[in-house]
This record gives C-alpha cells, sequence and structure tokens, in this order.
C-alpha cells in the first residue's frame, strides 16, 4: 500500500513538474522596466498579472532584483525587456530564464533600432511614440501566443485602444513641436537618450555631458570642454538632465561654457511615483513635450 502511495505521489509530482516547465504557458507577464511596464500593462489589462521590476524614479543601466523578483521572471509565461543592453544590471536574469525556455519578448529589438555614432545600438526608442505603437502590437501578439487564459479579443482591443491613444499624443507632440523655430530645435543632454526623439521630430542632437548611451560612463574634463564649445557655438540655451539623475555634470558644464544655460529635467528614462507628473507613458511624454517646448523657445 506505502509503495502505491508513494508512487501516486512520484507521478503527481513529475505532472507539476511537466507543467510548470518550458512546455506549457504561464499566466504571468514580467516586465524589467517601468516604461516597458506601463505599456504592457495597458495591453495586458486585467487578464493577467504584470509584474514590473524597475520601480519608479529608478535608472534602468543600474537597478537590481531580489531573489524573490528573480523567481518570478524563471517562473514567467512571458518576459518583456528592452533587448539592446539597457538593463545592464539584470540581463544575466533574462539570459538564464531563456535559456531554461521562458519565453522573451526583446521590445527595442523589434522596434527598428538605430545606432549611435560608436555603432551601437540605441535603446531609448520610446522617445518616438510611433515606435511604441508599433512595439503595442507586438506585445500584443506575444501576450496571445505565450500567456496562458487571457481573451484575444480583449488583448487585441486593448492594444488598438492604447495604440489610439499614442497616436493622439504624437499628433500633440507634433503640432507643439512646430512653434519651435528651426534653428533652435537643438538638445544637450546628460546622456544620449534623445536620438529617436530628434529623429522623428526634426531636432539636432548637439551632444552629452556623458558620452554614450548609459548612465553609468563618466565624462572626462576634456569631453565636458569640448562640448561647453560645443554649446556655446551653437547657442543652445537649456540643457536637458534626466530626472532620476542627479544633474551636477549638466550645472558644471553650464558653468564651463561660460554662457548663462539653464538646467532642465525631463523624464527621459523612468516613470515617476503617482503625482511626480510621470506615472505612465502617456503622462511622462506630455510632460517632456512641454519642458522641451517651454525650454527651447525661451528668449
Amino acid at each position: 500500500m506505502k509503495c502505491r502511495v508513494l508512487a501516486l505521489f512520484v507521478v503527481a509530482l513529475l505532472a507539476v513538474a511537466g507543467c510548470s516547465g518550458s512546455g506549457g504557458k504561464s499566466a504571468s507577464v514580467v516586465v524589467t522596466t517601468n516604461i516597458l511596464g506601463d505599456i504592457t500593462r495597458a495591453v495586458v489589462g486585467d487578464q493577467a498579472e504584470v509584474t514590473v521590476l524597475m520601480k519608479p524614479n529608478a535608472d534602468p543601466h543600474s537597478f537590481g532584483i531580489s531573489a524573490q523578483q528573480a523567481a518570478k521572471v524563471e517562473r514567467a509565461g512571458l518576459i518583456v525587456y528592452n533587448g539592446l543592453g539597457l538593463e545592464e544590471g539584470m540581463l544575466r536574469t533574462v539570459r538564464t530564464a531563456e535559456e531554461s525556455g521562458v519565453p522573451s519578448l526583446p521590445a527595442g529589438e523589434r522596434a527598428n533600432p538605430i545606432s549611435y555614432a560608436d555603432n551601437k545600438p540605441d535603446p531609448h526608442f520610446w522617445t518616438d511614440p510611433a515606435r511604441v505603437r508599433d512595439a503595442v502590437k507586438t506585445i500584443a501578439d506575444e501576450v496571445v501566443a505565450h500567456v496562458d487564459g487571457v481573451d484575444e479579443a480583449v488583448i487585441r482591443a486593448n492594444a488598438e485602444r492604447y495604440r489610439g491613444e499614442i497616436e493622439t499624443l504624437d499628433k500633440m507632440m507634433t503640432a507643439k513641436f512646430a512653434g519651435i523655430a528651426p534653428e533652435r530645435r537643438k538638445l544637450v543632454t546628460n546622456h544620449h537618450v534623445f536620438g529617436y526623439f530628434a529623429q522623428r521630430f526634426g531636432f539636432q542632437v548637439v551632444g552629452a555631458v556623458i558620452p554614450g548611451g548609459t548612465t553609468l560612463a563618466s565624462p572626462s574634463s576634456s569631453d565636458l570642454k569640448a562640448l561647453a564649445d560645443t554649446v556655446r557655438a551653437a547657442g543652445v540655451p537649456v540643457i536637458f538632465a534626466d530626472s532620476s539623475q542627479p544633474d551636477r555634470l549638466a550645472r558644471v558644464l553650464a558653468e564651463q561654457a561660460g554662457l548663462h544655460v539653464q538646467v532642465t529635467p525631463l523624464f527621459s528614462e523612468s516613470l515617476s511615483e503617482s503625482g511626480q507628473g510621470a506615472a505612465t507613458y502617456l503622462e511622462m511624454m506630455r510632460a517632456n513635450t512641454e519642458s522641451i517646448t517651454t525650454g527651447l523657445t525661451r528668449s
């Protein structure tokens, strides 16, 4: 009798293991960054659990996760992440989950990425609403394909509604920026984050305080001097610093430029807490549009 019970117990364990392995769907989505998390939640709605690993006001280049969060990644029905080297602190966890068979969506890789001057791919595709609109459809496709228990019709309807909201956002931004004279459409930021934005809306990225596309790099004194000279020559009235990063370097650059240059924060790589101006992707983009327009049209 004991042997029979033991045999049934072993069979049950094997069945559970088979259901939780790579051969079956799981009813959860895990998203690395909070911007992608908000976009994914708009698509998924109440159809599945969506876990966002990155907290508000964090730096996507350096944030880490707990062991409990890592376990959620490994059990996910779908992982949504940037895929272009953005989440430097947790890419190993994502790679491990992928190797064990967890489905994943590297959203940045699917967004027709552009490159920096050194030919490295630029991960900041969300600064272009048109690319985000396309990413919404891709996320919906992957959720339907891999997440257990979702209603495809609801997911598709959520995606189309949200795509419409992004299209409205895109038109608003285009209309706002039309009021900025072409010769004033020049951006200096604390690191290279607005390449897609510049391409979409006809701006020129004059330079960045921190070279490259990561906040983990540091500028040399010669980098700062060269950029200060560029700022002086271009007559840039404002430097835009990421809201999640200290603006000390941007202020040092402003002082070295020898000009009165305003330092203005933008929500470029992270959403904020509710009530801080950028709790959602749409709110973040509207806030940045106002800040850029005001900064570049100021006398």
